[in-house]
């Protein structure tokens, strides 16, 4: 044992660095052989530099900025010519009747009214009226403004205007001539309103904003008899103008977009439900009553022109009355809503009551002259 030992121990020394060397090549291949551990030379990288540092001429980008960083956007995707489309309303996008210049606008075309009962008298009414024409507004909104085709719009210019009768009218409408109406009512007819089946105003053709001059609207009405036969009965006569649509069983001045003169009591009322302001006296039977609107261009503070409205009223062919419209702006944050030239308008009568008159839109026919104003 001892001979081996020492022959252990002192071999490395007897034979020198090259025995050591090569019992340490010997155990490194059989922990190779065991482990799979390669030498830290074996396995030395490829030739060149790495693939990230490739020469700029192997894969060179496309020409060019990437997507989305094109310093000249224009240069590819250039706009459309012209201006970008206009943002629109619910009114831009709902047309009147009257922009098939082929169709003859009529009651059927208006939305129908709610279920009505009545149970106050004809001139007074019910704040359950008032509620359904407030949610009939809601849920039909103004029609937009439409360029009229040539032939409609001279009808107009020469009075060739007919009425739309509503569905709560009870009594005769029968027409005496071109632009000449008559309407008899009875006793039960309760509040309804007459529409003209054209605009008296078309805000495409008759803006100042757009023509550089004023427009004048008017129509006249002659009150024949009022109450019938009974002493004392409610009935009466309202003129004015409203855009469409409106509520059938409503005054003009009671909702949106209207304005009226009431003949039972005078009182004017613009987009007003309610009791309206002190105009004028009653109308009477025999009298000649009238109103018009003048549109026309006024600068504002800024130098800037804006539409400006008036109304007037007249009365046996003589001018009586008026106001402006701002005046309601004055009084009522909104209350002159589609009445300063931006909206077309119509001609409305309304009535209650046993009422008689007669309704002129022809020039010829007028007492006053609103070009001689």
């Amino acid at each position: 044992m001892g001979f081996f030992k020492s022959l252990k121990g002192e071999g490395p020394k007897s034979i020198g660095g090259k025995e050591e060397s090569q019992d340490q090549q010997q155990r490194s291949s059989e922990k190779r052989r065991l482990f799979g551990h390669a030498l830290p030379n074996q396995y030395d990288p490829p030739a060149g530099p790495p693939p990230s540092h490739m020469r700029s001429t192997e894969y060179e980008p496309p020409p060019g900025p990437p997507p989305g960083q094109y310093s000249k956007a224009t240069d590819t995707f250039a706009p459309p010519s012209g201006p970008p489309p206009r943002q629109t309303n619910a009114t831009e996008d709902n047309p009147p009747p009257y922009h098939d210049w082929t169709v003859i606008p009529d009651t059927a075309l208006l939305p129908p009214p709610p279920a009505i009962h009545y149970e106050c008298s004809a001139n007074n009414a019910s704040w359950d009226d008032a509620a359904r024409a407030h949610d009939w507004c809601r849920q039909n909104p103004l029609y937009s403004p439409s360029k009229p085709h040539p032939s409609l719009y001279n009808a107009v210019q020469n009075g060739d205007i007919s009425l739309q009768k509503p569905q709560e009218f009870k009594g005769d409408l029968t027409q005496r001539g071109k632009g000449q109406w008559k309407a008899t009512t009875k006793f039960s007819c309760t509040d309804c309103i007459f529409l003209s089946t054209l605009p008296l105003y078309f805000a495409v053709e008759d803006s100042p904003l757009m023509t550089g001059r004023s427009k004048t609207i008017y129509f006249e009405v002659r009150l024949l008899a009022t109450g019938g036969n009974i002493a004392r009965q409610a009935a009466g006569v309202a003129v004015g103008f409203c855009a469409k649509p409106y509520p059938s069983w409503r005054l003009p001045g009671w909702q949106r977009a209207s304005l009226g003169v009431h003949g039972d009591d005078g009182r004017r009322f613009v987009n007003d439900p309610n009791g309206g302001v002190d105009f004028t006296r009653p109308f009477k039977p025999g009298e000649t009553v009238g109103i018009g609107m003048k549109f026309s261009i006024a600068p504002n503070v800024q130098g800037h022109g804006k539409a400006h409205a008036e109304v007037f009223f007249t009365r046996d062919g003589k001018r009586d009355e008026g106001w402006q419209v701002d005046e309601e702006r004055d009084r009522e944050s909104d209350s002159v809503l589609g009445l300063e030239g931006g909206m077309d308008l119509y001609a409305a009568v309304g009535m209650f009551g046993a009422v008689d008159f007669e309704v002129q839109f022809a020039p010829g026919g007028w007492l006053y002259q609103p070009e001689s104003a």
